[in-house]
Parts: structure tokens; sequence; C-alpha cells
């Protein structure tokens, strides 16, 4: 998977606060994938658990990569697959790569009933993060409402966390940075037509936002419709600063240093 990497991007230090690098596309062009990272500044990343199952490869990745760290838990779209206890995730969160609950939260797109095992699910993964101590990476698609709704009856705000892929209105940003939780941007935010996206992306507070690619999903354009790796962070960055009348290395420096203070067991294996 070759990446253009300009001259000016060496000196950039970025980390992708969200990708799957233990999907198939990604696993199996690991070295590359890494190469790619380490050509375009991207000096870290959280490799995301989706359900229990295949957390052992998410952690295992972790594990044998010192800039590489984890999360742990079940996205809200899987329905067919094991239902950890709050016990059980907090046994798994208790090891030093694993540095975040989630992905968890509500998806309404898919589950259009709206289903509540999706919220006892999500309470009970935001009852972990508080049992551990670690930040949630928080999941909504049409579920705005009831995710704040759920975060606030359960003290959220207490860890608080990464609203990831945040696609939503100003007005549920401003709820969410009320409590205590930072914006994660995707590709997303370099689409035409994601207006929505670029006002947040522009509004928000500088030291409360973070970079990320979901990869393999949502390249950035002049990638958008192929695979999509952490090396890819850069766009959204670039796109960030081009919003904003920042520079790409003043975006870069801030989000990362978001990252490690959201994250703090991450300094000694990314700071500069």
């Amino acid at each position: 998977m070759p990446v253009e990497t300009p001259a000016s991007m060496s000196a950039l230090r970025l980390i992708d606060s969200h990708c799957h690098l233990d999907f198939d596309d990604l696993a199996v062009q690991m070295p590359q994938v890494l190469e790619a990272m380490a050509a375009n500044g991207v000096v870290g990343a959280m490799a995301i658990g989706v359900n229990m199952e295949d957390f052992p490869r998410v952690l295992a990745i972790a594990e044998a990569h010192p800039h590489i760290f984890a999360s742990v838990g079940v996205h809200p779209e899987y329905s067919e697959c094991s239902d950890p206890d709050e016990a059980t995730l907090i046994r798994l969160a208790d090891h030093p790569k694993v540095i975040a609950i989630g992905e968890t939260g509500l998806d309404y797109y898919w589950q259009k009933e709206k289903p509540e095992w999706q919220r006892e699910r999500f309470r009970r993964h935001i009852r972990a993060a508080l049992a551990v101590g670690k930040p949630l990476v928080i999941h909504t698609r049409d579920s705005a409402e009831d995710t704040l709704r759920v975060l606030k009856e359960e003290g959220a705000d207490r860890v608080g966390g990464i609203m990831h892929c945040f696609t939503e209105t100003w007005a549920v940003a401003d709820q969410a940075l009320e409590l205590g939780f930072h914006l994660s941007f995707s590709g997303i935010v370099t689409f035409k037509n994601a207006q929505t996206v670029k006002e947040v992306a522009t509004r928000a507070p500088l030291d409360r936002i973070l970079v990320e690619t979901d990869s393999p999903y949502l390249a950035p354009v002049p990638y958008r419709g192929k695979l999509n790796q952490p090396a890819y962070v850069r766009y959204v960055a670039n796109e960030i600063a081009t919003l904003r009348g920042l520079t790409v290395e003043e975006v870069a420096q801030a989000t990362t240093a978001n990252f490690l203070n959201l994250f703090p067991q991450t300094r000694a294996a990314l700071a500069a």
C-alpha cells in the first residue's frame, strides 16, 4: 500500500486515536502499515477492540509494538457475539497496554428498534471504565440523545474519553465536551458534503480534539473509497488545519498532546 510522503511530513508527530489493525485487510500487511506510519509521522495508534472473540488479536498487536496501544469492549452493532459482564471487562482492562474501554455506545442506525440490550451493555462498559479508571471510546449513530443521557446517568464524566468518529451537531458536541470528552475526527471531515463535521472541527477547543482514521474504513480524500490505514491520518490533520487557519504542524502538536494528556501511561512510548 504505497503512500505519497512529502518531505514536510517527516517532522510531524501524529497519533491515530482509533484504528482496527486486527482486521484482515490491515493485519495481513502489518509490516507495510507500520512502515507507512513511520514515513508519515504517525508515532502511535490505538487499536480498537470490537468484540471479545477478536480481542486477543488486538492485544497481541499492542504487545508486539511499543507505540501501539489497545482498547477492550464490544461494539454496539455486534449482537451475535459474547457479551461480557462488568467483571470480565475489568479483568481484561487490567493490562498495561489496554488504555481504554470500548468501542462501546449505541447504534440505532442498524438497530432501529432501539434495543434495551444495547443500553444495558453500554452501562456495563461505563461501570467497568469507572472501576478501572480508564477513559471510554464511544460510538454513537442515530442515538446521540440516548448516548448522552446514559453517559450522564452513569457518571461517565469521572473518566471521560473519546467521542470517536464525531459526526454529530455542535449542540451534541457541546454536551459531550461538558462531560469531559474529547472529539475525534476521521476522514469524514475531508468530505465535501460533511459541513456539520467541518463546523464542529472548526469550533471545538483545540485542546479537546483528536484525529483518527477508523481504518480500514473511511479513507480521507484523496483516497476516499479505498482501503484506509493509519498513515492517512495526516490528511485529517491537514483538513482541520485548513479549516482553523492553522498549520498542520500546530494541529499535530495539539492533537498529540491531547492524546498524551488523556492517556498519560502512553507518554514514555509516544512522547518525543
